[in-house]
């Protein structure tokens, strides 16, 4: 059936798929593989066109990837919002741990030289939450909030990104290693309270 012809439905889940397709090569042959859409259709039991048909590009098929999800994962993120600071923060590092491929695909568009993507699509919402904390005394007075916010974000992306091969290289499991980053994530925090 023509592209055109598909219902919604049918469109829907034929782009899932390909996106599923896509994040199940990159996991599995690493990036410097490349992404081929020729595998990414195959994989997914379609004809490649609809690769080109629905997203154009590569570039575009792990954006639609990464969006997808995306109101669910800020509402995982907003659902500590009432925390104190610490609290909240470390919430956020346990975050973004499960979100992992997440991280992956958005640094795969980072690397990309992909201008319109958002590392921190609540960044402003955030910056006022910070305020107010910075406001009851749970952040020291006179703290760079954006560079905070910043340090924040670079911290447990990275380590979310890095967590498996950190685990190996210290000989530990990966959940041994997350509670222990944990705890030192949050003594960290502490140094701005």
């Amino acid at each position: 059936m023509p592209p055109e012809d598909r219902s919604p439905l049918d469109r829907e889940a034929s782009e899932r798929a390909l996106e599923e397709s896509a994040l199940e090569l990159l996991e599995e042959s690493g990036v410097l593989a490349g992404l081929n859409l020729r595998e990414v259709a195959e994989r997914a039991g379609m004809n490649r066109g609809l690769v080109y048909h629905y997203f154009g590009s590569r570039q575009e098929l792990l954006r639609a990837a990464l969006g997808r999800g995306l109101k669910e994962r800020l509402e995982a993120v907003s659902a500590g919002e009432k925390l104190p600071f610490r609290a909240r923060m470390v919430r956020f590092l346990r975050t973004m741990i499960s979100q992992r491929r997440v991280i992956r695909i958005a640094s795969l568009l980072l690397l990309d030289n992909d201008r319109a993507l958002r590392l921190t699509p609540m960044r402003e919402h955030t910056l006022e939450v910070m305020n107010a904390d910075l406001e009851r005394g749970e952040i020291s007075e006179g703290a760079d909030l954006e560079a905070l916010h910043a340090s924040i974000v670079a911290g447990v992306y990275g380590y979310a990104l890095y967590r498996n091969q950190l685990a190996r290289e210290s000989g530990v499991s990966v959940r041994e290693l997350d509670e222990r980053v944990a705890a030192v994530f949050d003594r960290m925090l502490a140094a701005f309270s």
